[in-house]
């Protein structure tokens, strides 16, 4: 699996990289696309389980949560739009649970997980354009992001696959390894600290070490997340659509919950 996983990193790695250079509208749509895809494939997985699900729902409302944590927070506007945030989360629940009320088969259990598939990655996942957006140093800042995510679990990976013996969680991801755990953040703190360095980003060594902290603990505990769904519905991949890494919400899933934590932690150190 090891070779269809680097070929695959070959062709994605740089597009991803070019992406972020350019910004702006291409960077956003790359983001979207991912987030759009994510859903899809987290619908399917639990589709896959027997799960109930609303799939325009998800997508539609999706699609509103991340237009509203893209545009509540973009430079490019006059000023943040009062009220966006807490009116969409009104417009979003409301608009599930509507939706939920006229479909004959009605079910609080498709609701529940419909909603926690909207806020759980179109919400969280949005915050990458934020992070790009940062005035003066988003470009950098994203480079780090993904470049520390890459380093974290490569070092997690390798470590675990010679090292590992102590199981971080067998019942949920039986490969992973405390050994691993504990080589990515330790990894995901050095690379951010030599990316600060290198990118010359106008951010203390403490507040690169804290970004890594970032990574090392929510992108691997956003991971096991993700894995909780997979498994509650015993599935492997999301899908099959990346070869030697699955799905798209596969490869993306230390995003989930890292992108929100990666943003206010760099806000909160300013």
């Amino acid at each position: 699996m090891l070779l269809p996983r680097i070929l695959t990193a070959v062709v994605g790695i740089p597009l991803v990289i070019y992406c972020i250079h350019l910004g702006g509208v291409v960077y956003t749509s790359l983001i979207a696309a991912v987030i759009i895809l994510s859903l899809y494939e987290y619908w399917l997985v639990l589709w896959l389980g027997k799960k109930p699900i609303h799939k325009i729902s998800l997508i539609f409302f999706g699609i509103v949560a991340m237009a509203t944590v893209i545009l509540s927070n973009n430079p490019m506007l006059p000023g943040q739009i009062d009220n966006l945030v807490p009116m969409a989360i009104s417009f979003i629940v409301m608009g599930v649970l509507v939706l939920e009320v006229i479909t004959p088969s009605r079910s609080v259990e498709r609701m529940a997980f419909t909603l926690l598939g909207i806020f759980l990655i179109a919400w969280n996942m949005s915050y990458m354009v934020n992070i790009r957006n940062i005035s003066g140093i988003g470009m950098h800042l994203t480079y780090m992001l993904f470049i520390t995510v890459w380093s974290c679990d490569t070092g997690a990976y390798f470590v675990g696959k010679l090292l590992g013996r102590h199981k971080l969680s067998p019942n949920i991801s039986p490969k992973k390894t405390w050994e691993g755990a504990i080589a990515g953040f330790i990894t995901a703190i050095l690379v951010s600290m030599w990316l600060k360095k290198l990118f010359e980003i106008d951010i203390t060594y403490h507040q690169a070490a804290m970004l890594g902290v970032a990574v090392g603990i929510a992108g691997q505990i956003s991971d096991l997340a993700e894995s909780v769904i997979k498994r509650s519905c015993n599935v492997k991949d999301s899908s099959s659509l990346l070869p030697g890494h699955g799905g798209i919400l596969d490869r993306f899933d230390s995003y989930i919950l890292l992108a929100p934590v990666y943003y206010y932690t760099f806000l909160f150190l300013k």
